[in-house]
């Protein structure tokens, strides 16, 4: 296993505080579950301010450049904060067994390996070399647009975002939303009440529903409402890296 692939000491340990049959269960009902305070405030402080550290990240981008929203963000290059590189590499293997389950499911043929490091040689063999765990900053007025991310042929079908900020004193609005679209319905949405050191997983493409016929695909987009005032900091960990 890669050195910045390798979890950190305990960051297996504090997954194990969190009950893994309640979130796998809100995944299927929702497309979305909670881990509240996965990170502490001081962590979350040190994560937020490498977003200034130039030499921590691979590229940035203006979201309204992009036609993505307002706001900006950064991916982190290789090798990952041990922070970063430790949760990727911990949450994964709890997720493998609801991201296979999920595709039987929905009738998709590929199967994801129980160890995060295989998967990344499967997405670096694709040529998908970038890695995307990535910072997000917003200030007054920034948004981002509903989205998902993709970046090439091998996706993760599930990822994650922790709060680095607290609301209602680092910044006002700004609140993460996630919408799906059933077949012949009208788009549903959800707000996921965060706050400091609090993460959600989520959906990043399309989730199984069970209908009266079987189960059928539903598309789920996610982003952030207008930031009324302040600053807003989010880590985002995507388990597929890029093109």
């Amino acid at each position: 296993m890669n050195a910045q692939l390798r979890p950190g000491p305990d960051t297996g340990a504090r997954l194990q505080a969190y009950d893994w049959v309640r979130i796998g269960d809100e995944l299927d009902a929702h497309g979305c579950a909670m881990l509240e305070a996965l990170l502490s405030p001081p962590e979350c402080a040190k994560l937020a301010s490498m977003y200034a550290d130039d030499g921590r990240f691979r590229n940035r981008v203006l979201m309204a450049r992009h036609g993505f929203g307002r706001g900006e963000y950064r991916y982190f290059d290789y090798p990952l904060p041990e922070l970063v590189a430790g949760l990727r590499g911990a949450v994964y293997p709890r997720l493998a067994p609801i991201a296979n389950r999920w595709n039987t499911s929905m009738g998709l043929a590929v199967r994801y390996p129980a160890a995060h490091a295989e998967f990344i040689e499967r997405c670096h063999a694709a040529g998908q070399r970038r890695p995307t765990p990535l910072l997000l900053q917003y200030g007054t007025g920034d948004y981002n647009c509903l989205h998902q991310d993709l970046y090439g042929e091998h996706v993760f079908p599930l990822q994650l975002a922790i709060l680095l900020s607290e609301p209602g004193r680092d910044f006002s609005g700004g609140e993460f939303v996630l919408t799906e679209q059933r077949p012949r319905m009208q788009s549903r949405a959800d707000v996921v009440p965060l706050r400091q050191g609090d993460a959600v997983l989520f959906a990043v493409h399309q989730r199984p529903v069970q209908g009266t016929r079987g189960s059928y695909r539903v598309n789920m987009r996610h982003g952030v409402s207008r930031v009324r005032n302040g600053h807003r900091h989010t880590l985002g960990i995507i388990f597929h890296d890029a093109t």
